[in-house]
């Protein structure tokens, strides 16, 4: 497992780094502040913060640094003011520890922080691909109103022609249905 560890403070560094002695295998690579390039270089598995109070400059680099390319944060801090949790989740932070740095408390908070990562993953990617078919039907309803309007049919046969065209052409029906919707605002003189 690589870990990104962001602290500033040599002790406490220090602490968290001991917290994470078992786990094999294991690469750790310090540094006192959140630095984007290091992130993109390092690659890490896992990043943990551990710092007095977050800023929210901090928690704006670290939304950006892993907007692409999403991992696991965990972030103890000393002290917190009223807000910063909730700008910490939005972040990114899939664990926010206030004033609980013990290395004994490291591992089990890293993996439940792992897993909630993991969850929350699955449910964003459930949620694209919710969007995603919606929009799709959408099309495929718009698509299927055009062939009835413009051939007389009914719903079950507009879609049986909208199925046909995407069997025979190999594609997915929602990208024939959005093809189809295209060309009727083209001929229609609208912008597709």
């Amino acid at each position: 497992m690589r870990v990104l560890l962001i602290d500033p403070d040599p002790a406490r560094a220090a602490l968290v780094a001991e917290g994470l002695e078992g786990i094999r295998p294991l690469e750790v690579c310090q540094i006192p502040v959140l630095e984007e390039a290091q992130i993109a270089d390092f690659a890490p598995d896992v990043i943990i913060i551990a710092c007095d109070s977050p800023e929210r400059d901090t928690l704006e680099s670290l939304r950006e640094a892993t907007e692409a390319n999403p991992r696991p944060v965990v972030m103890f801090t000393d002290r917190s003011a009223p807000g910063l949790a909730e700008a910490a989740v939005q972040a990114g932070v899939a664990a926010y520890v206030v004033d609980g740095l013990a290395s004994a408390r490291v591992r089990p908070v890293l993996e439940v922080a792992m897993s909630r990562f993991e969850l929350m993953q699955g449910l964003r990617a459930d949620l694209a691909k919710a969007r995603a078919d919606l929009a799709s039907r959408k099309v495929i309803d718009r698509a299927k109103g055009l062939l009835m309007k413009e051939r007389g049919l009914d719903e079950e046969a507009a879609y049986g022609v909208l199925r046909k065209l995407a069997m025979d052409s190999g594609r997915p029906i929602g990208a024939v249905a959005a093809d189809l919707v295209a060309f009727a605002n083209v001929l229609k003189g609208r912008d597709a």
